[in-house]
């Protein structure tokens, strides 16, 4: 490290910050995720030996600062207006009429035009060059200080690119946060039991109002440059907004790639339609969309109102939360088995689109919020196919509202519903049988790994379904050359080939079998395994729960969906169907166990290259040795056989103290078995 020098060190936090730049802003990485990380690790290793080199705007230094014990008030060198609002077309009209008055003009306008970003409003402070202070919009005329915050956003830079910025530069835009991360956050919050966010920018708030940078650095926030305040007084504007925002983007500022500039009434007219038809695919909430005339020399003899500019407004969307009443809910069956409560609405006109439907998700979240049959409730559109209702009006709850009770048997099949421990999902067991969930059994059951039958696709199932030819899977083996042969895209050539396809998979192995029923948990390997335990099908079938415990690889959870599964009447009628077709297998061979061997009963998990044996060979071994083998490692794990470029399951291993042996070591130790 003594070659290090400081020019070196401002080097390569420079390419850091254009490397977060393109990936970030521009959406373009420049290169991979593991060469940016050791460039990231350079920077640490260096200013760790140079503790007195490390500088606010340094990249290590984003979630740097301590939690906070309050806001600090600041007051904006230039406030902070907001805008008026148009609620229609008309209403766009009279603005573009006023403006054109005003300036006396007498052809077009040219307007640029933005999404109106659902977030908050922030004002970002520059120092020659460097992030000094972020406030909140607050009144318009005083915000509170959450530069902290602001800082974790990976899209913000700490320094400026370029050069030729102002020593004196005020940035405003929006912060939000994208779907995706509200999402994934909101069902993180749910598995904990905690109360999610009602709505990306409610979430968005929240994370700004967070004393402890830590956590605003995890929600990932997002934010796209909108307009200025205060500038150097010998810093010179370019002619046009648009320009001035393309020159801001130059220094590494973020800006919204949907921006346009378009002219008069029908070019923001046009802009209206373009962006609400493609609203519900963008990646952050929108509520509208914001136009400025876009000649910045105008702005001054526009002037402003008392509380906003002349030269801007606010083009709304139809309102996405509205409310209405609630009719009734209803189940859906999914094409798992899961039950999904539905509200019927009294119809109502949301988001521009006429909902009488919308999602309740499970029975926890009515209860959590509380929603009964006959209350008015907020319903929010966002978007989203079907609606989600937020929750009740509870001040307009009328005396006879009804609670909402999960049925005990499937609508749809009439199956018992079963709720799946430790979860929020009903599920109806029914699965080779209930009509909801017939499509997904099918596909599953003539897959590779399971019935094997080639040429039987989605497409030529979901024909057969929707005919009611095929409804459940034992009818597959009653098909006929002719029946197929009429189906689309399918002639007698075609269809002979799957009929020969269904008879050969007459001939199967109990695993197979048992893995194509599709019960709920059980994949190939379980399925393996209670074929190689019980030898049976019978066996299995009446099997009860601690029996099944003693199959490797079957936890409570597993067990429980197993008995659950054939006890119901209509698998065990679908199952009789299938044998009676003619469906066989030779009874499993029980595995020769070495009953001295170290392994015996020791669950392995095999990680990285190995060089002498494959993947399936080496497992194969281990578990004639009585291992069992599994693909995650945990406290359970009593070894871990690392091959080369073993990766985090080595890593977590060696954390839990867990045995690691390399492939020589246990091929090794096999071999002294053996001897």
């Amino acid at each position: 490290m003594s070659t290090i020098t400081q020019v070196h060190l401002n080097e390569l936090k420079q390419r850091i910050a254009e490397l977060n730049y393109a990936y970030y802003v521009l959406d373009n990485p420049l290169i991979s995720d593991a060469q940016y990380d050791e460039l990231y690790r350079q920077l640490v290793e260096i200013e760790k030996h140079h503790p007195e080199w490390i500088t606010p705007d340094s990249p290590t230094q984003r979630v740097g600062d301590k939690p906070l014990s309050h806001f600090e008030s600041v007051t904006h060198a230039v406030p902070m207006f907001s805008l008026d609002n148009a609620f229609s077309q008309e209403d766009l009209m009279d603005f573009q009429r006023r403006v054109k008055e005003r300036l006396n003009a007498q052809g077009e306008i040219e307007f640029s035009a933005e999404p109106k970003m659902d977030g908050l409003a922030i004002n970002i402070r520059y120092e020659k060059g460097q992030l000094i202070q972020a406030t909140t919009r607050g009144d318009g005329l005083v915000g509170e200080d959450v530069t902290h915050n602001i800082r974790t956003i990976h899209s913000v830079p700490l320094h400026l690119l370029g050069d030729g910025w102002p020593e004196i530069l005020e940035v405003r835009g929006e912060v939000f946060m994208s779907k995706k991360v509200f999402n994934q956050l909101n069902s993180e919050y749910i598995t904990r039991g905690e109360k999610p966010f009602a709505n990306p920018r409610n979430a968005a708030a929240g994370t700004l109002r967070q004393l402890d940078p830590k956590i605003a650095a995890q929600r990932k926030l997002s934010l796209y440059l909108y307009g200025w305040g205060q500038i150097s007084d010998d810093w010179q504007l370019p002619d046009t907004y648009d320009a001035a925002i393309a020159c801001f983007k130059t220094w590494g500022l973020p800006t919204n790639p949907d921006a346009q500039v378009v002219k008069g009434a029908q070019g923001m007219s046009e802009y209206y339609e373009m962006l609400i038809e493609k609203r519900a695919s963008m990646p952050y909430e929108i509520d509208g969309i914001v136009y400025k005339v876009n000649a910045l020399n105008t702005h001054q003899r526009l002037g402003f109102t008392a509380k906003a500019p002349r030269w801007a407004i606010a083009r709304k969307f139809p309102a996405e939360e509205v409310w209405t009443r609630l009719l009734d809910i209803e189940i859906q069956v999914g094409r798992t088995g899961a039950l999904t409560p539905v509200a019927r609405l009294e119809p109502v006109a949301v988001g521009g689109v006429v909902v009488s439907n919308a999602t309740l998700h499970n029975q926890d979240e009515i209860e959590r919020k509380d929603v009964r049959i006959g209350d008015m409730v907020i319903v929010r559109r966002a978007g989203d196919v079907i609606p989600e209702v937020v929750g009740p009006v509870l001040a307009q709850r009328p005396a006879d509202v009804r609670q909402f009770v999960m049925p005990h048997f499937c609508p749809e099949c009439g199956s018992e519903v079963v709720k799946e421990t430790d979860k929020a999902v009903y599920r109806c067991t029914g699965g080779l049988y209930c009509p909801a969930q017939r499509k997904r059994a099918l596909q599953h059951f003539v897959s590779r790994k399971a019935m094997d039958i080639v040429g039987l696709g989605d497409k030529l199932i979901e024909q057969l379904g929707a005919l009611e030819i095929v409804k459940h899977p034992d009818d597959l083996y009653r098909l006929e050359v002719e029946t197929l042969a009429a189906m689309e895209r399918m002639a007698s050539k075609s269809a002979q080939k799957v009929i020969d396809a269904i008879e050969s998979s007459k001939q199967t192995t109990l695993a197979r079998f048992v893995f194509a029923l599709g019960i709920p948990e059980v994949g190939e390997v379980t399925a393996k395994n209670l074929a190689h335990h019980f030898l049976s099908l019978d066996a299995i079938q009446q099997a009860d729960k601690e029996q099944l415990l003693e199959v490797a690889d079957v936890g409570e959870i597993v067990a429980e969906h197993i008995v659950t599964f054939f006890q119901q009447p209509h698998n065990q009628e679908v199952i009789k169907g299938l044998l009676e077709a003619g469906i066989h297998w030779p009874t499993p061979e029980q595995k020769a166990v070495v009953e001295d061997s170290v392994f015996a009963n020791k669950v392995v998990v095999l990680t990285g290259s190995l060089q002498q044996l494959s993947r399936t060979d080496a497992k194969q071994k281990l578990e004639a040795m009585g291992a069992k083998v599994t693909g995650s490692v945990s406290a359970k794990t009593d070894y871990v056989i690392a091959g080369e470029k073993a990766g985090s399951k080595l890593t977590k291993a060696e954390q839990l103290g867990i045995s690691v042996l390399t492939e020589a070591e246990w091929i090794e130790m096999m071999g002294e078995m053996n001897g």
